[in-house]
């Protein structure tokens, strides 16, 4: 219908893009795209790129992104909550085996939605994940 191609961005919501910044740069360790701009910087996480902005800036009200807006695959669930728990990281609850998947539900400072994510068992026509 529109001749949709690809997302190019999630946008993150914040009020204090530092805060954000170092959260997601430093706490994350996700990779900052050189090439984004101080007042808008991108963090690429596989084939999205998040980016952090202040809604202000456009004329926009601050909301946060609602529980669990972005699943991060990381290769052990467990094992990355531990390390982001070591680091304040507080989660809402233990993590949650679906059956196929575990998944730990957690905030950023923002209180943006997030969660850590790893697909564990093979998609319904028999793939790996």
């Amino acid at each position: 219908m529109i001749g949709a191609q690809r997302v190019d961005f999630v946008s993150i919501p914040t009020r204090d893009l530092e805060q954000a910044s170092t959260f997601y740069g430093e706490t994350l360790g996700l990779e900052r795209d050189p090439k984004s701009h101080a007042s808008w910087p991108e963090f690429t996480v596989g084939n999205v790129t998040l980016a952090v902005v202040v809604p202000a800036q456009i004329g926009l009200e601050f909301a946060p992104l609602p529980f669990g807006a972005i699943a991060i695959r990381v290769p052990d669930v467990a094992d990355a909550r531990a390390r982001l728990e070591k680091e304040g990281v507080a989660f809402e609850r233990d993590t949650f085996d679906s059956g196929v998947c575990h998944m730990a539900f957690f905030r950023d400072p923002d209180g943006n939605g997030l969660m850590l994510h790893h697909r564990y068992a093979p998609y319904t026509d028999g793939s790996a994940p």
